[in-house]
C-alpha cells in the first residue's frame, strides 16, 4: 500500500501541487483576455442567478410604453409589448446560461465516461463506442436536435437533454486519446506491477491526466450549447414565449429591426459576448494547462 501511494505521488498531474497553484493563478492573471472573459462570465452568471433581486421589473410585466427608447425608467428601452428590455435580458440569461451549462455538463459527463472506458478497456468496447461516436459526428447536430424537439416537444428539460446527448462525441474522442497516451507511461505500468486494480488505475492515475483537456472541452461546449439554444429559440423550437431567452428575444425583435434596432442589439450582444467569453476562456485554459507550455515558461 505504501509503495502504491508512492506511485500515486509520482504520477504527473495525479494531485496538483500546492506550489503549482499560485503559479497557475499568476499565469492566468497575466492573460488580460482570460481575466476579462472570466470576469464577464462571473457577472453574467451571478446576475442571472440573482435576477429576482436585481431586475427592475418582472420579465412579463407590461408597463404601457411600447418601443420606448433607453432612458428614464427603461434603462435599455421597452419592447413591442411594453415590457422592460433590461429585465427580460437578465431573466433571459437564466435560461440561456442554464441550458448552456447543464447541457455542457451532461455532455462532459457522458463523453468523459465513454472516452475513458474506450481508451482503457480497448478491444470491442473501444470499437463499439468510437463507431457510435463516428456515426453521430456524421449527422448534423442542429438538425438532429430539431427533429427530436419537434417530436418530443420544446420543453426546457428536453432542450437540455437533447443538446447534451448530441454533443458528447468530441469530448469522448479527446479523453480516449489522453487515456491511451497515459496508459503507456511508466507510472501506470508501475501501479499495475504493484497490484493496483484496473478501476483504481483508471480513476487515480489515468483519468486525472485527461481532466485539463476535459475542462477546456467543457468551456467550449458551453459556448456551443448557448448558440444552439439561441438558434432553436429564434426558430421557435426552444424556450417558448412569454418566458424570455436571448434567442426568442432576438426573434421577437426581427420585425422591428428598422423601427427599433436596439431591440435586437441587446440580446444579440449578450449572445455574442457570452460565446466569445467562453471561447476565450477555453483557449486560455488550453494554453495554461498544456504541460509543454508550462515547462517552457
Amino acid at each position: 500500500m505504501a509503495a502504491e501511494t508512492a506511485v500515486e505521488r509520482a504520477a504527473p498531474g495525479s494531485a496538483p501541487s500546492r506550489r503549482a497553484r499560485p503559479r497557475f493563478l499568476q499565469r492566468f492573471f497575466a492573460q488580460k483576455v482570460a481575466v476579462l472573459a472570466a470576469a464577464f462570465l462571473v457577472v453574467a452568471i451571478v446576475g442571472a442567478a440573482l435576477a429576482p433581486l436585481i431586475a427592475p421589473y418582472a420579465p412579463e410585466r407590461i408597463l404601457g410604453a411600447r418601443l420606448a427608447p433607453p432612458g428614464g425608467r427603461f434603462v435599455l428601452g421597452s419592447d413591442q409589448a411594453g415590457r422592460d428590455v433590461l429585465s427580460r435580458l437578465i431573466y433571459g440569461g437564466q435560461i440561456s446560461l442554464a441550458v448552456g451549462l447543464l447541457a455542457a455538463g451532461l455532455s462532459m459527463l457522458l463523453g468523459t465516461t465513454l472516452g475513458a472506458l474506450a481508451g482503457f478497456a480497448r478491444g470491442w468496447a473501444d470499437a463499439v463506442i468510437m463507431r457510435i461516436a463516428d456515426g453521430m459526428l456524421s449527422i448534423p447536430v442542429f438538425f438532429l436536435v430539431l427533429v427530436v424537439l419537434t417530436s418530443l416537444g420544446s420543453t426546457l428539460p428536453n432542450l437540455i437533454i437533447t443538446i447534451g446527448l448530441s454533443s458528447w462525441m468530441t469530448t469522448a474522442r479527446v479523453v480516449r486519446g489522453e487515456i491511451l497516451r497515459v496508459s503507456a507511461l511508466e507510472f501506470v505500468a508501475a501501479a499495475r506491477a504493484l497490484g493496483a486494480s484496473s478501476p483504481r488505475i483508471l480513476l487515480r492515475h489515468a483519468l486525472p491526466q485527461a481532466m485539463p483537456v476535459t475542462i477546456v472541452s467543457a468551456s467550449l461546449g458551453v459556448a456551443q450549447a448557448v448558440l444552439t439554444e439561441s438558434a432553436l429559440s429564434y426558430l421557435g423550437l426552444g424556450v417558448q414565449p412569454p418566458t424570455p431567452s436571448w434567442g426568442n428575444m432576438l426573434s421577437d425583435a426581427q420585425s422591428y429591426v428598422f423601427t427599433a434596432p436596439l431591440l435586437a442589439l441587446w440580446p444579440g450582444l449578450a449572445i455574442l459576448l457570452t460565446v466569445l467569453a467562453f471561447n476565450f476562456l477555453g483557449e486560455s485554459l488550453r494554453d495554461l494547462l498544456d504541460p509543454f507550455s508550462r515547462h517552457g515558461t
